[in-house]
């Protein structure tokens, strides 16, 4: 065992140095306060490494931090790429910025909108009282190439309230203003192109000469601002009309607009005002008005020979809910539905097919035993009696379940992901089949130019959720969540489109209600891990919105799809619809 010697220590002066190791043991030295950028780019240079994808900020010693960060001690860095979720959120956010800041030049004063998020990777955007025909929008993308051309530098400021406050409401900018009026801190950073200031919510790249791929399209009387997809991080891809999603988006306009909610400083205003109970029942009084006409819908198709409905949507879309509630609504037409169970189709586990790390891949379409499904319903279909399967979840085998047999009048109900794939069903004829995608697609934001991610809506219901009724910990949701949104954007988004209809799941009040009960859940995540960071860009988000009080909660219906996540809802244990048990 070896003996420190006392005699080795010694006083040393202050170094004017600080040293950055990278994440590959790589250590480099520099003045002290000299930024981050500089840091990576020699470390780049030095180690010959060729990232696949540009390097947009860093995790330094467990925190995100901007590029721009001048490094006063020593500290560990590990780049972040543009392929990675939070590098993909810098850029895009980057790129509005300078979308807006070309617009703001070459038609001062106009009021550019970012609405919502196309699957191809986009924003649908649109300038208030202006069409841009195609030459304004050559001119438009033409001007920000030059921008970017020129490298110019984004650079941030902290400024108070009330100083932010007077720049907006000289510039007309009244969702901002209605924003600060319920900031709690008493300052704002803000971002600054050239000569344009504005508030974005969250990081930014160091200047203009990161933004190097993006293009306008044309779009409904909009455009699109096109940004690559983190896949393939320098390339843009294809963008495919996505006709139904649009006009759920549309939908979801005209209801805020209806409801007088177009942003969260709106919102706010509901809250305090002590209005949320109208706007509570109203959008409540949307969703039952969508399921309804869903059912009609149903009730007609199957007067022509529909008996199979299909529903699949991501994760924490209110799946469930949505099934009860339309099937109560299928009561109310005379129709009988029957909830058929898609895990039992699984095939036994040795027969599940691997994925790439030699895991078994349960989400895969070949993990279920599609002959079989497609027979039974069929059989089912055709008032035959069926002995269904039971899958054992403890052995991995599939068993022998129960004898059924639909009476008349009776529908089949099945939910999962695979819901509008149409290899689940290739043996059924497509008109006997009704399909469904659900999602919460919010069209509220933060304000014109900072959205709000229907991915982070979905992902704030799970935390609570989780918590709710899983025992799970935010740390443990927001661990598997990427593997989740592998599993979506595999199996479910591809076939959003095949649907009949698409159920938008959102609630414009929704965000007020979590907050209460994800913002604790979000605050127990320890720092310095990667879930934290997560944690806390969500807590950043959350804390622009006004939270119910538990008095104003308690104006939710009981039957709400929120109440899936929030608890509470006397639809957890209802389990609509039996066939005939043999």
């Amino acid at each position: 065992m070896s003996v420190m010697n006392k005699d080795n220590i010694v006083i040393s002066e202050p170094r004017d140095e600080v040293r950055v190791t990278f994440n590959k043991n790589l250590i480099l030295s520099g003045p002290r306060g000299t930024i981050l950028e500089d840091f990576v780019k020699t470390s780049e240079q030095t180690a010959d490494t060729n990232h696949e994808a540009p390097v947009v900020a860093a995790i330094v010693d467990g925190k995100l931090r901007e590029l721009t960060y001048p490094v006063e001690k020593d500290i560990s860095v590990i780049p972040v790429l543009l392929d990675n979720s939070d590098g993909g959120r810098i850029y895009r956010r980057s790129l509005v910025l300078l979308m807006v800041a070309a617009a703001d030049e070459l038609w001062p004063g106009a009021t550019v909108r970012v609405s919502y998020a196309v699957p191809d990777g986009g924003y649908y955007c649109e300038i208030e009282d202006r069409i841009l025909d195609e030459d304004q929008l050559k001119q438009l993308e033409a001007h920000m190439r030059q921008i970017v051309e020129a490298d110019e530098p984004i650079t941030k400021r902290t400024v108070s309230i009330e100083e932010a406050q007077t720049l907006f409401k000289a510039r007309h900018d009244h969702d901002k203003v209605r924003l600060l009026q319920y900031r709690h801190q008493d300052t704002l950073t803000m971002y600054r192109l050239r000569e344009r200031d504005d508030y974005y919510y969250g990081y930014m790249v160091p200047s203009t000469g990161y933004l190097q791929t993006f293009s306008l399209l044309g779009a409904n009387g909009g455009f699109i601002l096109q940004y690559p997809h983190s896949a393939e991080p320098k390339t843009l891809q294809p963008i495919v009309t996505y006709s139904k999603l649009s006009k759920v988006f549309q939908q979801a306009d005209e209801w805020l607009e209806r409801l007088g909610v177009e942003d969260i400083g709106r919102l706010n205003q509901v809250v305090t005002q002590d209005r949320i109970q109208e706007l509570i029942l109203v959008a409540e009084a949307l969703h039952e008005q969508n399921v309804a006409y869903i059912a009609y819908q149903i009730r007609q198709r199957h007067d022509a020979g529909t008996r199979l409905v299909l529903i699949a949507g991501p994760s924490s879309s209110g799946k469930t809910t949505f099934s009860k509630r339309l099937a109560i609504q299928l009561l109310a037409h005379g129709l009988h539905p029957f909830t058929l169970e898609l895990d039992n189709y699984f095939v036994n586990r040795e027969l599940t097919p691997r994925d790439e790390y030699g895991e078994y891949d349960f989400e895969a379409l070949g993990a279920l035993n599609l002959p079989l499904f497609n027979e039974h319903l069929i059989r089912l279909m055709n008032g035959e009696l069926v002995q269904l399967p039971r899958f054992n979840f403890y052995n991995g085998q599939s068993e022998p379940g129960q004898e059924v047999q639909l009476r008349d009048k009776q529908i089949i109900i099945v939910e999962g992901i695979h819901g509008l794939n149409p290899n689940l069903v290739p043996a059924i004829p497509t008109e006997r089949i009704f399909r469904i995608y659900v999602s919460a697609l919010t069209q509220l934001n933060i304000d014109l130019h900072n959205r709000v991610s229907t991915t982070d809506v979905r992902l704030i219901r799970r935390i609570v959720r989780d918590a709710t009724h899983r025992g799970y910990d935010a740390t443990a949701t927001l661990t598997r969540w990427e593997s989740v949104r592998r599993g979506e954007k595999q199996n479910i988004f591809p076939y959003q489109e095949n649907a009949d209809v698409m159920f938008n799941s959102a609630l414009t009040y929704e965000l007020p209600a979590l907050r209460p009960l994800a913002e604790p859940l979000l605050l127990q995540v320890t720092p310095g891990t990667p879930q934290h960071i997560e944690a806390n860009r969500l807590l950043s988000f959350l804390r622009w919105v006004t939270p119910l009080t538990t008095l104003q909660a308690s104006h939710i219906p009981d039957t709400s799809l929120l109440r899936e996540f929030i608890g509470g809802s006397i639809l957890h244990d209802y389990h609509p619809g039996k066939a005939m048990v043999l």
